[in-house]
């Protein structure tokens, strides 16, 4: 694996750890213990367990610093400088049904400002990272958004809104014109693995409704160390607060967005 800073050397000791537990866990699937937090809003025990452990490891290294996590909430003061952003399971649904698109996604903000990001797939081992200023890696390679300049050669990655379907007629229009002007969307179901797939320049470009803190946070500093923008559907930078997000490269956010805002102002 890449050399880490000791904050994502902290990072990537617990996202190893939850990493393992899932892994032994997906053996016997039939046995996992879910719950339905709302419709189609999955809680495992995998999830719980898995973000114990994160907990655990970064407050022992950090006992000051403050957390918060998907099922959990907010650990810690208010006041602290330091805050931890974490998805102990990003792609629950995959993960419960056998498919190997899941990850573990910690972000540290200083501040407010996104300071380092890791984003590790345990059934690939692979393991993404990025600290502000210093680019991103993956394993050891460093990676770059792709150059595509023609949004109708792009591959664009996306999410349903499955939870809140509040959006979902606004989102069909707009999927129905990306898959109409590019070379094809894709929906792989762990929005922190599809933003380090658009990092990786895999995908050309990014887009998804009503995501939360944790979904987004360290791929969308990944790919913004990998040279993509991230915005929001209006191109400002709300995008951590509303949840959502868009993000590519320049030439083909810049064509992008028009064709989302185009749906947002219908809606």
């Amino acid at each position: 694996m890449a050399q880490l800073n000791p904050i994502l050397k902290t990072a990537f000791k617990a996202a190893r750890k939850a990493g393992d537990l899932m892994l032994r866990a997906s053996n016997n699937l039939s046995m996992i213990k879910v719950d339905s937090k709302a419709f189609n809003d999955f809680v495992s025990e995998v999830d719980r367990n898995a973000e114990a452990i994160i907990v655990e490891t970064l407050r022992s290294a950090y006992p000051h610093h403050r957390i918060i996590t998907e099922e959990a909430g907010v650990i810690g003061s208010q006041r602290a400088e330091f805050e931890w952003i974490v998805d102990p399971l990003d792609g629950t649904t995959n993960y419960l049904h056998g498919h190997p698109q899941y990850a573990v996604s910690i972000a540290l903000l200083e501040k407010g400002v996104l300071k380092e990001a890791l984003v590790y797939a345990p059934e690939r081992n692979d393991l993404y990272v990025a600290s502000r200023g210093q680019g991103a890696l993956l394993n050891d390679r460093r990676i770059r958004v792709s150059s595509r300049i023609d949004l109708n050669q792009c591959l664009i990655g996306t999410g349903f809104p499955v939870v809140d379907q509040s959006v979902a007629d606004t989102y069909l229009a707009v999927l129905k014109d990306v898959i109409a002007k590019t070379a094809g969307a894709r929906r792989e179901g762990a929005a922190s693995l599809d933003l380090c797939a658009l990092a990786a320049g895999r995908f050309d470009g990014f887009f998804e409704f009503n995501l939360k803190p944790w979904d987004i946070a360290a791929g969308a500093l990944i790919v913004q160390e990998a040279g993509g923008i991230v915005t929001d559907m209006h191109g400002q930078d709300d995008w951590l607060q509303n949840g959502n997000i868009v993000a590519a490269n320049p030439k083909i956010l810049a064509q992008l967005l028009p064709l989302i805002r185009k749906h947002l102002q219908a809606a």
